[in-house]
């Protein structure tokens, strides 16, 4: 009878899903910084200078989710 050794992957398994979890963090981290800039620089504007470029204050969070899904 004869044995077949087949090699383990298991620590390249584990090392690409760690890589795969590190890359989501980074990704994340990317569309809040995004998110958290689009909405902080519209949420100083005016009401007036808001409808002067055409978004009402209650649009400011989609817009800011819109432009943190571009990442």
């Amino acid at each position: 009878m004869a044995f077949v050794h087949a090699p383990s992957r298991a620590g390249f398994q584990f090392a690409e899903r760690f890589n795969v979890a590190i890359e989501a963090v980074k990704t994340t981290l990317a569309r809040r910084a995004a998110y958290n800039r689009c909405y902080n620089e519209l949420a100083v504007l005016t009401d007036r200078e808001l409808s002067d470029i055409g978004i009402a204050r209650t649009d400011i969070r989609t817009l800011a989710a819109q432009e943190a899904a571009k990442i």
